[in-house]
């Protein structure tokens, strides 16, 4: 019976492997954009347009009165898991190396757990997972500062890449209590529409104007329609239902792939290469990342 189910999970597990790739790679396309002419916010505002008009062609939405205070939630998960994010995520990328934002990125893990434990008793920290938190943060001093104490482009870069996975873990402490009351398809539709509103006022306020001659470029519309379609509305329904099969833990272990992805797609396509302190770095925090989520106290059932 074991082997059976087993056999049963191992197309989720292969989903689970293809979105962490699709993932993994998307750091390329949006450095593509950003080579292209296209600033962080635009290619955020795109790439959430086209996923939430792809969802309002495919489905059908009623409308649905929530409470202020779980809009408020919803405009959390618009904010901190869309706008503010990939604003910063990309940001990053115009400043730093791609694999720098992919590897620092990756430690949103540990700051949504240190967000857990303040807001939930039952995520409390272990000691082994704050030993994963300080290794990671060591790694990621290290990685920040590669080339010495040298303030620059790349540090700032590097400090936004942390930034967006700060934030990340206020998306989740929202999306935790929104899960209890609402679909994965309600959420991620809301977590679109609020993230694309609150990224239109930082999009007036640019000096830069859309270049529709530039846009008019296959690699510029093909990368957008990859990031909307693929990476935002695809990606989502296949990861929610890889996670309700296989469950939210086991899905999470490929998280920590996505890193390496990142690295050896920009090392082929962009030719980066980067020094023995930041390969440490690296080395540093994916480790403090796994043990920081393998000895993560299990929630308590009687909360």
């Amino acid at each position: 019976m074991g082997q059976v189910k087993k056999n049963s999970d191992f197309w989720y597990h292969v989903a689970a492997f293809a979105m962490i790739l699709v993932w993994g790679i998307s750091f390329l396309n949006t450095r593509v954009l950003l080579d292209a002419g296209l600033t962080p916010t635009e290619i955020f505002v795109a790439r959430f347009t086209i996923a939430y008009v792809s969802l309002l062609v495919i489905c059908r939405f009623k409308v649905r009165y929530t409470g202020w205070r779980d809009e408020l939630l919803f405009v959390v998960c618009g904010v901190a898991g869309g706008s503010a994010y990939f604003i910063a995520e990309n940001t990053a990328l115009e400043l730093t190396l791609i694999s720098d934002v992919a590897v620092l990125v990756s430690t949103a893990p540990l700051t949504t757990a240190l967000m857990g434990a303040i807001f939930y008793r039952d995520e409390r920290i272990t000691w082994m997972t704050l030993l994963g938190m300080i290794i990671a943060f060591v790694g990621s001093v290290m990685l920040a500062l590669k080339n010495g104490l040298v303030w620059g482009d790349s540090v700032l870069g590097d400090l936004l890449a942390l930034l967006a996975a700060f934030v990340w873990a206020f998306y989740s402490m929202a999306l935790k209590k929104l899960n209890k009351s609402y679909t994965t398809l309600f959420i991620t539709r809301k977590l679109f529409f609020y993230g694309i509103m609150s990224a239109l006022p930082l999009l007036a306020m640019e000096e830069s104007h859309i270049n529709w001659q530039t846009v008019k470029q296959p690699a510029v519309w093909g990368n957008l329609l990859y990031l909307g379609l693929i990476c935002s509305m695809a990606a989502y329904f296949i990861w929610g239902i890889t996670v309700k099969r296989i469950g939210a833990v086991r899905a999470s272990n490929y998280f920590y792939l996505s890193p390496i992805i990142s690295m050896i797609s920009a090392a082929i396509w962009f030719g980066e290469r980067t020094n023995a302190v930041a390969y440490i770095g690296c080395v540093l925090i994916l480790a403090g990342v796994i043990i920081a989520e393998k000895f993560k106290r299990k929630p308590e059932l009687n909360q």
